[in-house]
């Protein structure tokens, strides 16, 4: 089943808040973790991604078009979509409370939970830059998520360092490393963040654009250390 269609489910009988759809989530989908991890994600990007657009003080026609460059269904299915996206915008419950209730659908997985993490950044800056009330935002939901500084920091890195940025930095690991150990440490994560590894860990297929980049961010920093050592 399509996430846009799991949506339509959980959207249905007049849902008006947040919590009664995460309430759903938890529900629904208890005896069928994987499906769980997929619409959890989907339905985090889709809410935090509105509240996020607001953090500015406005939602634009451009910041709604950028969650969907990186979050890609069939017109039909959009709708959906869309509908959670509203219920954000007008739920008067802040993005602290939306974040603690993600938190709480992720439990322990906080290897998921920064995955959530890495989509913000990508819809963030889909317009060109990450700006400085949306990295607040981020930095609080990931505060919220249990994701420790330096972690955020090496997503960050991926997102808002710009091409002359520090490759060791995106790659997570000292500068002083080996060149045995920084191979060994690069094939880890190309290993750890193959889209189809991803998508098994709770990426769903319609957010795989997300996955790709990753993996090309990791590639460019790899490429870049290995013209400096030469």
């Amino acid at each position: 089943m399509s996430i846009g269609s799991t949506l339509r489910g959980l959207l249905d009988d007049g849902v008006q808040a947040f919590a009664a759809v995460a309430d759903r989530v938890a529900t629904v989908f208890a005896g069928d973790p994987a499906t769980r991890r997929q619409v959890a994600f989907s339905v985090a990007l889709i809410a935090l991604s509105a509240k996020m657009a607001k953090a500015d003080g406005v939602v634009t026609a451009d910041e709604v078009a950028a969650f969907r460059v990186v979050f890609v269904m069939p017109p039909r299915e959009e709708r959906n979509v869309v509908r959670l996206f509203n219920l954000a915008k007008r739920d008067i419950a802040g993005f602290e409370s939306y974040a603690a209730r993600i938190a709480g659908l992720y439990g322990d997985d906080r290897q998921g939970l920064e995955d959530v993490i890495d989509g913000l950044f990508a819809i963030a800056r889909a317009d060109g830059a990450v700006h400085e009330a949306e990295m607040a935002f981020l930095a609080r939901v990931a505060a919220i998520f249990g994701i420790g500084e330096d972690a955020f920091e090496v997503i960050a890195a991926r997102h808002v360092v710009g091409a002359e940025g520090d490759p060791y930095l995106i790659l997570g690991i000292a500068r002083s490393a080996e060149m045995a150990e920084l191979r060994r440490h690069y094939r880890a994560l190309v290993v750890e963040n193959h889209p189809d590894r991803l998508i098994a860990r709770g990426l769903p297929p319609e957010a795989i654009a997300i996955a790709n980049d990753r993996l090309a961010v990791i590639n460019r920093a790899w490429e870049r250390i290995e013209r400096e050592r030469r």
